[in-house]
């Protein structure tokens, strides 16, 4: 097996960033994107976000590029989501994303930054780039 160290920062949205995400759904969504990450080998550094977006930092196999990596959670999720959890509510995201490379030295302060994002939202403290999900 090779070693390999990558850390990625996904971003992405709800479709037309409507609120679908709340405190219902948000517990049974986290644990389905969770789920996907490990059954792709991949590993959850931080996962957390708002209403419209979640924010996701992951350890991805370098045999899966992140573009198919964040289909797939993306994917899953959803489906889970509208046929599991809320089957006669239409749940979808939307078709752009954001995603950031870091290394070690970054983690912290990305994993911080993360398990933050309803703070940061409420009292204006985003930070713009991180947030950035298409053009």
């Amino acid at each position: 097996m090779p070693y390999w160290k990558l850390y990625y920062h996904f971003v992405w949205g709800t479709k037309n960033r409507l609120c679908l995400i709340d405190s219902a759904v948000e517990p049974q969504l986290y644990r389905a994107i969770a789920a996907k990450v490990k059954a792709m080998e991949g590993f959850v550094h931080a996962l957390d976000g708002t209403e419209d977006h979640v924010h996701l930092a992951v350890s991805v196999p370098p045999k899966i590029a992140p573009a198919k990596f964040i289909g797939d959670v993306k994917g899953n999720s959803s489906h889970f989501v509208n046929y599991v959890v809320r089957p006669d509510f239409e749940f979808h995201w939307q078709d752009e994303y954001g995603v950031f490379s870091f290394g070690d030295k970054g983690l912290p302060t990305i994993v911080r930054y993360i398990q933050n994002q309803k703070q940061h939202h409420a009292d204006g403290s985003v930070i713009a780039m991180m947030e950035k999900i298409g053009d």
